[in-house]
């Protein structure tokens, strides 16, 4: 058992856990800029952004490198430093360490070591993405970044879709449209919300359903940092879904046409014209799924 006074009497160095602005740097804290001062040595997830930071609000704290390279052997170092009595700062690049960013592998040493791990509240894209979605805000799960490989991203899927709380994802804009796609097919009649750029000048929020941010994401360049925030499972989606349960539904456009060929006996012309039909798709599109998947 571990029990932390965090602000008892007395000087004691400690680990502290700084957010920072995730596009807006208005939403810096004036504790974060007091602590980043205050501490001895900042560790930062990539130096030259950090010092960009650090200059506009006059902190002139030394910068150590800490990212998911280099925290194996920067953990030694940074506690040696914390039990020598030097506090230590931990930012990543933008928003909360630790939350999709580096820092975790740190606390957890920190807190083995039985060191003071101090974590102060700031900016972070899921809650604020949470909040603006207009979906229940809780119970929530925060999952990150899905695998980038298709079939593990569908497999993720498959088990986080019977989940009753709502899903909250990041997301790059490389992988938006795949990400969907299997959103549109795995996550069906779901209410569903993208928070684009949160903070920064071009915010923007995209709600509605599953098939209709799929559909917006075909005709749409996909530019900037993304939040993806989906309902979880419910009664009512769930009868729904039995409802109108289609007998391609979970399938992949590929799968789709593939299943008709072997059911109907239809060649592969045949079959993306029929799941094309089925769809409500273009043919070229289901053509072009067919063959490039």
């Amino acid at each position: 058992m571990n029990i932390q006074n965090s602000y008892r009497s007395g000087e004691h160095a400690s680990l502290y856990v700084v957010p920072t602005p995730i596009g807006n740097l208005e939403d810096m804290t004036f504790r974060a800029i007091r602590t980043l001062k205050e501490c001895a040595w900042i560790a930062a997830e990539d130096t030259r952004n950090t010092k960009k930071l650090l200059h506009y609000f006059e902190i002139h704290t030394p910068l150590i490198s800490y990212h998911e390279h280099n925290h194996q052997e920067r953990e030694k170092l940074l506690l040696d430093k914390i039990r020598n009595g030097e506090s230590v700062a931990v930012v990543s690049d933008a928003g909360m360490p630790a939350i999709s960013d580096p820092g975790s592998e740190l606390v957890q040493a920190a807190i083995r070591e039985g060191l003071d791990v101090i974590v102060l509240p700031g900016a972070n894209a899921a809650l604020v993405a949470l909040v603006g979605s207009g979906l229940t805000a809780q119970p929530f799960t925060f999952y990150g970044f899905l695998p980038r490989k298709k079939k593990d991203k569908k497999e993720t899927l498959e088990r986080l879709k019977n989940l009753n709380s709502t899903l909250i994802f990041y997301e790059s804009p490389y992988r938006m449209k795949d990400t969907l796609e299997a959103m549109e097919s795995i996550l069906t009649h779901r209410q569903a919300a993208i928070g684009r750029e949160i903070s920064k000048k071009f915010e923007e929020y995209v709600r509605g359903t599953s098939q209709e941010l799929f559909s917006w994401s075909k005709k749409t360049e996909m530019r900037g940092e993304f939040v993806i925030v989906v309902e979880g499972q419910n009664e009512a989606a769930s009868d729904y879904f039995q409802e109108n349960l289609s007998w391609w539904e979970g399938l992949s456009i590929k799968e789709h046409v593939e299943a008709l060929m072997n059911k109907d006996h239809l060649s592969s012309k045949e079959a993306i014209k029929q799941t094309a039909v089925e769809r409500k798709l273009p043919k070229r599109e289901v053509y072009q799924s067919y063959h490039i998947d």
